[in-house]
């Protein structure tokens, strides 16, 4: 099936014939590239005029448009290298922005976990002194609560001494109806 598409095209005489005969020669544009130098810096005299033409008015017509061609190619060719000139800038920069945001994206994960490391280390040190902190207001309360103990004690002993120096009934009787304080 293939093999019969390129037969029938070439058969066919639409195809090979010129669908648009009459632009053709409104477009010739051959007369105007036969004499264009190559693409170089335009100068002014500097038109190449082959040895068999002869200078006339419609020559110098052609060399006028062909030095302004020339100068119109120069320029297209200077911004085309000018702009690929500074397309690869422009990747330069990219490329040299994306490697800093790199590394900057790696100094902070290593910053990240420098911190999470030490907010670990200070939240541990945190509740062990919370921890001991709770140990130590436990003891004091035990510790002030003897000390309240001891000082009863110390105050029902001093008034069992004055109690004894003083002969009244009515102190021993108090003094046994007191229970002492317990010591623990």
């Amino acid at each position: 099936m293939l093999s019969t598409v390129p037969a029938i095209i070439s058969s066919n005489p639409m195809i090979q014939s010129d669908p648009f005969p009459s632009l053709q020669s409104a477009w010739d544009c051959s007369q105007l590239f036969s004499n264009t130098q190559s693409v170089g810096p335009a100068r002014s005299g500097s038109a190449s005029i082959e040895p068999n033409q002869t200078q006339t008015h419609s020559n110098s017509g052609l060399d006028e448009s062909n030095q302004k061609l020339s100068i119109i190619d120069e320029r297209k060719r200077r911004r085309m290298i000018s702009n690929r000139e500074s397309a690869r800038r422009s990747r330069m920069r990219k490329q040299n922005h994306l490697e800093n945001l790199r590394n900057q994206a790696n100094r902070l994960r290593i910053e990240n976990r420098d911190l999470t490391n030490r907010l670990r280390f200070l939240l541990y040190h945190c509740h062990r002194v919370r921890t001991d902190n709770d140990r130590l207001r436990s003891e004091s309360t035990v510790l002030r609560q003897k000390l309240a103990d001891m000082h009863q004690i110390l105050l029902f002993k001093q008034l069992q001494q004055f109690s004894s120096a003083w002969p009244c009934n009515n102190v021993t009787v108090m003094s046994e109806q007191i229970p002492p304080p317990l010591i623990i």
